[in-house]
């Protein structure tokens, strides 16, 4: 699934979508023919489910019987894995992505729901019992084929065979929903500086290979640890799919209610959510409770763990910022004004300062500030390397991709306007990818071409307190392309910048 899904979303799609299309069509035909074969039973099945339950009710109490059905709905809740794929990648579908990510959504609980309820009325309608070696749907579907009617055992078997292979399929097309959500989620909340930056990256076929990773490792190291028993993975799926529905519906009752004078039609989906919140956390609470001891403790230590070390991670994400603001406010406004006469294109047969910068404006000028110190009068050309990061947060829209152009073009207008200011010619070359080393490797190859007598220079982050979080959670990007650079025998200097 790991390898699948590096091909991308699409790829991994197409390829688990004949698993899903045969055991719907396979399904389907066997539940409408045992419903058919047995439909003259159903007058006396349904009516006896309906009293059964009545009477489970008067001998226990009705709040006895709903907490077995939340039990049972919680059991069930490895359905809602398509249904979570989607809504959570709505903006990955093809336009217009909110109609088609509804309709994709009613034909998957349609048939879902199909599939689940017509089995158990299969199980009703053929009175399945269970059988040593099989599994309820082994014996009702077995019972069901025999009366087609196969004149030899091996097509009988081999149908059989086919309709129990597509619902072990199904799996996969489950386990696929980890794939879909958890690198989105991980890339949200990188860029949001819950995790470290590095989940934002795209791959060059645009999928969120850091988060794949962490995906599969993850699922390997539960598989391991559990020896694959499917009780404990069910409560472990259960308690956090139910835990991130809840949070999802919490969000959506704080946002209507929030924005409830802005329309009329608030209330209504206000009500929604809040019905959807108060069943998901019910299941949530009784799913706790009832397998607390059978693995939802570690489902909570484990979760709690993560919660604990995503709150540290922004903790130093937010200090850290807040020391570049430092730097960045020093040189905050316009750019500063340049006199007509000032030096404007570079010449390629000068010394030529080649700065690398990013979007803190402070450690980019920290850069600039320290070329003339260091060599005096040394250089008359300065240009610029900007490289705009296509991250899953810009990848929204194009929108997205010209206000980072913007942004990128200011940062760019500001440093030429100091270096003109100075007397110095100033120029810059820009681009737009899913790595920025390649990226700023392309532009400072050609750059230095152009401008043979060149040297380049980019600022580095220079920790006081240096741990394996701090090379973890930076990318450490300028010391990247310095060691590119100097294995092709080119110069490079990095010039620190002290971060508390």
């Amino acid at each position: 699934m790991t390898g699948l899904n590096f091909r991308g979303m699409k790829e991994s799609i197409l390829v688990l979508l004949p698993i899903f299309l045969a055991f719907v069509v396979l399904h389907l035909g066997l539940i409408v023919y045992g419903v058919a074969i047995h439909g003259d039973h159903l007058a006396t099945v349904v009516p006896g489910a309906v009293g059964e339950a009545r009477t489970m009710s008067h001998a226990v109490g009705p709040f006895v019987v709903a907490a077995l059905l939340m039990r049972a709905f919680s059991l069930g809740g490895g359905t809602y894995t398509g249904l979570e794929a989607v809504s959570n990648n709505v903006n990955m579908l093809a336009a217009p992505r909110v109609p088609n990510g509804r309709r994709t959504m009613l034909y998957m609980s349609t048939s879902l729901a199909f599939t689940a309820g017509g089995i158990i009325l299969l199980y009703m309608l053929w009175n399945a019992q269970h059988v040593e070696g099989q599994t309820l749907n082994a014996v009702v579907f077995g019972s069901v084929i025999d009366r087609l009617g196969f004149d030899s055992s091996f097509a009988r078997n081999a149908l059989l065979a086919a309709v129990l292979a597509s619902e072990a399929g199904l799996l996969l097309v489950g386990a696929q929903t980890g794939f879909l959500d958890g690198p989105a989620v991980l890339s949200n909340m990188a860029s949001d500086s819950w995790v470290p930056r590095h989940f934002r990256d795209l791959s060059a076929r645009l999928v969120r290979q850091n988060g794949i990773v962490v995906m599969g490792v993850a699922s390997l190291a539960i598989l391991l640890w559990t020896h694959g028993d499917v009780t404990i993975l069910v409560v472990l799926y259960s308690i956090n799919v139910f835990l991130t529905f809840s949070l999802s519906l919490l969000g959506l009752c704080t946002y209507w209610w929030r924005h409830r004078h802005e329309g009329a039609r608030w209330l209504r989906h206000f009500a929604l959510s809040a019905l959807g919140l108060a069943v998901t956390s019910t299941v949530l609470l009784i799913t706790l409770i009832e397998k607390f001891t059978a693995g939802g403790w570690l489902t909570v230590l484990v979760t709690s763990a993560v919660i604990v070390l995503c709150i540290l991670i922004k903790r130093h994400y937010t200090d850290t910022r807040a020391q570049i603001a430092k730097s960045d406010a020093i040189f905050a406004g316009a750019p500063p004004e340049v006199d007509n006469d000032a030096p404007a294109t570079p010449d390629p047969m000068q010394p030529t300062a080649i700065v690398l910068v990013g979007k803190h404006r402070g450690a980019s000028m920290h850069a600039l500030l320290w070329v003339n110190p260091l060599f005096p009068g040394h250089f008359r050309n300065v240009v610029f390397l900007a490289v705009g990061e296509v991250d899953a947060q810009s990848y929204e829209g194009a929108q997205h991709l010209e206000r980072l152009h913007q942004t990128i073009s200011a940062w760019l207008d500001y440093y030429m306007a100091h270096c003109r200011r100075h007397g110095l010619a100033a120029d810059y070359r820009i681009a737009f990818g899913t790595h920025p080393v390649a990226e700023f490797m392309k532009l400072a190859e050609i750059t230095m071409d152009e401008f043979p007598n060149s040297v380049c220079f980019a600022s580095k982050l220079l920790f006081r307190r240096v741990n394996f979080l701090t090379a973890w959670l930076h990318n450490q990007t300028p010391l990247e392309i310095q060691t590119r650079l100097h294995l092709q025998g080119k110069q490079m200097v990095l010039l620190p910048m002290n971060v508390e």
